[in-house]
């Protein structure tokens, strides 16, 4: 339901948007057994958008590298991530759009925070760490009920996951169902966290790498008098 919302999201934008741009939907067929392989390309067909799909049988690699019970999500996101790299880079495109949206990045702000020790999510739009490649997440903003709504509205032919997607005892199934008591139970408390994620505050927290704690001095003016604190950010 994500990525077909945002390739119909940038098919839109296309026409009306001051920017012009080309637009190329890649799909990672990752040759999970009972995969329908034919109705993403038929649906792209019938849209007439340009399309590739990559074959790759990380389906097997992630079977034979991790244990029966464990999670798969991680081996398997950054395969697809490699591939989906190596294939930008091959095609010339500059920018890789992915369909992450808001309940995703605040999960994944939850998930590091309960089991990585780090304060960190997704941003809208990041530089990759080998400074090759520009991501975009155009449905950061979108709360993924919306994009529900729309996804119905329109029918989208949804492929569902049977590798990860419907694996039992998930981390982020957890932290999902987390959010979604909190947001029942407190309507606005969603909206709050993700304004928080836009509004950082480096000196209320204490990671000496964001902020200059070793050399923050108390500062007096002449008459004796308090002076605010002189603080010193080193550069993000």
């Amino acid at each position: 339901k994500d990525s077909y919302t945002m390739l119909d999201i940038l098919r839109n934008l296309q026409v009306t948007a001051p920017v012009n741009f080309e637009l190329v939907a890649v799909n990672l067929d990752q040759k999970q057994p009972g995969f329908p392989e034919h109705v993403l390309p038929q649906y792209l067909e019938k849209e007439g958008v340009p399309f590739h799909i990559l074959e790759k049988d990380t389906y097997s690699i992630v079977r034979e590298k991790i244990e029966e019970g464990k999670t798969t999500c991680s081996l398997c996101s950054r395969l697809r991530r490699g591939t989906l790299y190596g294939f930008a880079e091959e095609i010339g495109a500059n920018k890789i759009a992915l369909g992450h949206h808001r309940d995703d990045i605040v999960e994944t702000l939850f998930l590091n925070l309960f089991h990585g020790g780090k304060l960190k999510a997704m941003p809208p739009k990041l530089r990759s760490d080998d400074g090759k490649h520009i991501l975009i997440r155009p449905l950061a903003y979108c709360r993924e009920k919306d994009i529900e709504k729309f996804a119905t509205y329109k029918q989208f032919p949804i492929i569902p996951c049977n590798l990860c997607g419907s694996q039992d005892g998930l981390q982020r199934q957890a932290v999902k169902d987390m959010l979604l008591q909190w947001d029942r139970q407190f309507p606005g408390r969603i909206e709050s966290i993700f304004a928080a994620i836009q509004n950082v505050a480096p000196s209320q927290l204490a990671d000496a790498k964001l902020f200059d704690f070793v050399n923050l001095e108390q500062g007096r003016s002449s008459s004796g008098s308090s002076q605010a604190h002189r603080l010193d950010i080193v550069n993000l």
